[in-house]
């Protein structure tokens, strides 16, 4: 347990990052669910809750994202430094498990 925390101490770079993609990876799914949700909701009292949680976690997303692009941690609109970013990250993780 010990060399594992050592390594994860040595990577905080990395932690961010995977923490910052953790949490646009479920803002992602927040805004999807809730879009469900409002398409199903019964009343117009329900709808207003939802579509006010669903604004909430759209502009979470937006914050998430800009955050993560500023980092360098995203690239949404560079396919190929994206990849790069991502095999930089699937390299430090085999590097975590070993």
């Amino acid at each position: 347990m010990t060399n594992m925390l050592q390594k994860i101490a040595g990577m905080a770079g990395m932690t961010d990052q995977v923490i910052a993609t953790d949490y646009l990876i479920s803002s992602k799914s927040a805004v999807r669910n809730l879009t469900f949700a409002l398409t199903e909701a019964a009343t117009p009292e329900v709808r207003n809750v939802l579509r006010a949680q669903l604004n909430d976690a759209i502009e979470a997303h937006e914050k998430i994202s800009q955050y993560m692009v500023k980092q360098g941690y995203y690239h949404p609109s560079d396919l190929e430094e994206q990849l790069e970013v991502d095999l930089k990250a699937s390299k430090a993780a085999l590097k975590i498990a070993d």
